[in-house]
């Protein structure tokens, strides 16, 4: 599974739009839209951001671990 395919996952897991996630990392939702299709990588620091956000680990969100 793609980083992009757990982005989504865990958008939709804490009912959130892309709208707000990006809120939340104070861009843009086409900009944000991008690193969930998979069309730009994530910087480091919005990996950590989104993390921080899902209370999870960046491990996960880039498919290394299956463990939240």
């Amino acid at each position: 599974m793609g980083y992009y395919r757990r982005l989504r996952d865990l958008r939709e897991d804490h009912d959130l739009t892309q709208q707000q996630v990006a809120e939340y990392l104070h861009m843009k939702q086409p900009q944000y839209n991008r690193y969930e299709r998979g069309l730009r990588d994530i910087p480091s620091d919005v990996l950590i951001a989104l993390a921080k956000l899902y209370h999870t680990t960046t491990d996960y969100i880039l498919g290394l671990t299956d463990q939240e």
